[in-house]
């Protein structure tokens, strides 16, 4: 049974009895409202993983809703409409919905769009955690989906070649890596023993990390073995 808890914002009040009824017998935890006045912090208040949202709501209507509430709303925004106008639809797309049906709906559908939106931001987040290393106790972000680093809350500028590089220690934050695993997976070339080009992008790498050279807490040198990230 899903544990996933929806927050249902529609002035039916019959459709929101309906509807809450039977997503609770299939496992869902439901809070509903009749209006979205205070939404942020009926959101605070409950952590829903998705929203169901209807477009036409008293005081507020559900397209001004959305766009407030999409910055800092991580998970599924479900609409729900009596309205036939495709204008509307693509409108509340283009606020930030993820998913739009129109009324009459059968609670059944309903529950099959949540159930798709939630495997939907389920993979996302599964993808987006694997593109993520955090090391450095904290201090140090990296992202593979961007290419960014972030340090102490601080973008770092690293080139295509150095951010490779970086990532691929990341991947095995805590370990080492050897240096000819590094040149052979940076270059796709076999090591020769001489090449000093890792340990070159590794000085500037530690330069823009302002990781003293001298004594690095980010990029260890393992002596005779290769680099080490901290976790």
């Amino acid at each position: 049974m899903s544990s996933n808890t929806v927050l249902m914002i529609d002035d039916d009040e019959q459709l929101t009895e309906l509807v809450s009824q039977y997503l609770s017998t299939n496992g869902f935890t439901v809070h509903a409202y009749h209006d979205g006045l205070q939404i942020n912090e009926k959101i605070e208040a409950h952590n829903p993983d998705l929203i169901i949202l209807d477009l036409m709501l008293p005081e507020i209507d559900g397209l001004t809703i959305c766009k407030q509430i999409r910055a800092g709303f991580d998970g599924a925004i479900v609409m729900l409409t009596a309205l036939g106008d495709d204008i509307d639809e693509v409108t509340g797309l283009e606020v930030g919905a993820d998913d739009y049906l129109a009324k009459p709906v059968k609670p059944r559908v309903l529950l099959a769009h949540i159930r798709a939106q939630l495997r939907r931001q389920n993979k996302l987040d599964k993808q987006q955690q694997e593109s993520l290393v955090t090391c450095f106790e904290g201090r140090l972000v990296l992202d593979a989906g961007n290419r960014t680093a972030v340090k102490d809350d601080v973008g770092i500028t690293l080139s295509s070649a150095e951010f490779d590089l970086l990532w691929l220690l990341a991947k095995q934050v805590g370990s080492v890596v050897k240096r000819e695993t590094l040149h052979e997976q940076i270059f796709r070339l076999p090591y020769d023993g001489l090449d000093r080009s890792i340990d070159l992008r590794i000085s500037r790498i530690r330069k823009k990390l302002d990781d003293d050279p001298k004594q690095p807490a980010i990029i260890k040198t393992i002596r005779n073995a290769g680099y080490q990230l901290a976790t």
